[in-house]
């Protein structure tokens, strides 16, 4: 084989390689993303449900409360209500608590699409490095050797980033005893 084509085979296999590395992390970042995003709108949803509860827990409650400031007696079924009252706003409380676990899950793909982010930099400054020193007058052995280097530093810190990266996203459930309000 030329020396021409030997070199132009390494810069392919290299310029693909840098192509197919950037791709793949670049779709792992939207992917983590997007279940951010979509983690957010969840715990949105759920915890304006669990306020609009709580709200209408005590909206349901309030004559009889003002009628007690007042001054007035309740009835049986106005007592027995409002002693139902605290278990109810206290289920929608833990209910509001529980979708804010999102945090935690959200962290962890934040996290993960920062390594992704800083392991790409580095990928990149890897090759910024290796290729700065070519210059045009460079023989054809010395820039295989080159590309040869370059693609095997790339190879070690993929692999490297892919040890570190985990996965998935772990949900660690509050019990719904964990909270005790009133």
């Amino acid at each position: 084989m030329t020396r021409k084509k030997i070199l132009g085979s390494h810069v392919k296999r290299l310029l693909s390689g840098v192509s197919v590395h950037g791709r793949r992390h670049l779709n792992e970042v939207e992917t983590d993303l997007l279940q951010t995003e979509l983690l957010l709108e969840e715990a949105i949803d759920k915890l304006t449900g669990s306020f609009m509860a709580i709200h209408s827990a005590v909206g349901s409650r309030q004559a009889t409360i003002d009628r007690l400031l007042a001054g007035g007696t309740p009835t049986p079924e106005d007592s027995e209500k409002l002693s139902a009252m605290s278990g109810e706003i206290g289920q929608h409380v833990n209910s509001a608590i529980t979708s804010m676990q999102f945090q935690d899950m959200t962290s962890q793909l934040i996290e993960r699409t920062l390594k992704r982010v800083a392991g790409l930099r580095d990928f990149l400054g890897t090759l910024s490095e290796h290729g700065a020193d070519i210059a045009p007058e460079t023989d054809s052995d010395e820039i295989v050797e080159r590309l040869g280097k370059v693609s095997m530093a790339l190879a070690i810190q993929s692999l490297e980033l892919r040890s570190v990266l985990r996965k998935s996203v772990e949900q660690r459930h509050l019990e719904s005893g964990d909270i005790e309000l009133f």
